[in-house]
């Protein structure tokens, strides 16, 4: 089977209407294009849990400040759609901006709380406002069994599953492992922001959050750990950093002292035109055993 590609939402439910007809499982994959191979082992993942995978291919304005990139972020539907021919994906949703937000459209979605107002948040006012609200909208208009979501944003599958279990939406939110280069950089569209000089210096962040999580992980205090790691990052040319905190993994509270139960070290920072974030999971060996 190939790839299909649609543009509405009548079209979309369509499809997905015909395959339940068949008694066929389906999930959905939301990126915004500019596909790697990060948002290849979604689709991957996605064909695990389900018969037909659909790939919506959209990117979302709401969720762009006005100093960001929306305008420049990359936009290739041509080579993504063969991306993910080759890779077997059946259905490919690209709706225009007023198919998702026709004259009229009114409705916001948002998550209270400290979720939404740290790390990303907190650098990005109204961020998940906006993926709230996209996020929403693609899940009741595909209304698939389950969703696939990236851990490099975690900050924003924990947002994605705290409002689809709130809202009671009847899908499933599946977090997947963050995929590296072989230099241990994080996949991500926006690393083809970098010069070749800037990507020889980005996969700093994927070492420092190791040696961090490493010594957090035993014990260790975060203040001088957290010092330390600000200050490689600073001299490796990363400027600004957004953040660099360790918070619970679920709640996402921030952790100051040492880490007694799951944690996620996270980092946002700037090289060049670029704005890069990571993260880590830190299991304290007391109970990773």
């Amino acid at each position: 089977m190939s790839l299909t590609t649609v543009h509405t939402v009548a079209d979309l439910r369509a499809t997905v209407a015909a395959w339940r007809t068949d008694g066929l499982r389906v999930a959905l994959v939301p990126t915004m294009g500019a596909l790697h191979d990060g948002h290849i082992s979604l689709t991957k993942l996605a064909r695990e849990h389900a018969d037909r995978v659909i790939v919506s291919i959209f990117v979302n304005p709401t969720q762009f400040g006005p100093t960001e990139d929306f305008s420049a972020y990359p936009r290739t539907l041509p080579d993504d759609q063969k991306r993910l021919d080759a890779s077997g994906v059946e259905l490919c949703f690209a709706p225009s901006v007023d198919e998702m937000y026709p004259d009229g459209f009114a409705t916001k979605v948002s998550v209270d709380g400290a979720m939404t107002t740290v790390l990303c948040g907190a650098a990005r006012p109204g961020h998940f406002d906006g993926v709230a609200q996209i996020v929403t909208k693609l899940l009741l208009q595909a209304l698939p069994d389950c969703a696939i979501f990236g851990q490099k944003d975690y900050q924003q599958l924990m947002v994605i599953r705290r409002f689809s279990k709130d809202l009671n939406i009847p899908v499933d939110i599946i977090g997947a492992k963050i995929l590296r280069e072989e230099d241990g950089l994080a996949m991500s569209s926006r690393n083809r922001y970098l010069s070749p000089e800037e990507r020889a210096i980005a996969p700093t962040l994927n070492r420092v959050l190791a040696e961090i999580t490493a010594n957090a992980a035993q014990g260790a205090e975060l203040g001088p750990l957290l010092a330390k790691g600000r200050q490689d990052i600073l001299t490796a040319g990363f400027n600004p950093i957004d953040y660099l905190e360790v918070r619970d993994a679920e709640t996402l509270e921030r952790v100051d002292e040492t880490v007694t139960k799951p944690a996620r070290i996270f980092v946002a920072a700037h090289l060049g035109k670029a704005r890069l974030i990571d993260n880590h999971a830190i299991t304290p060996v007391d109970i990773a055993g």
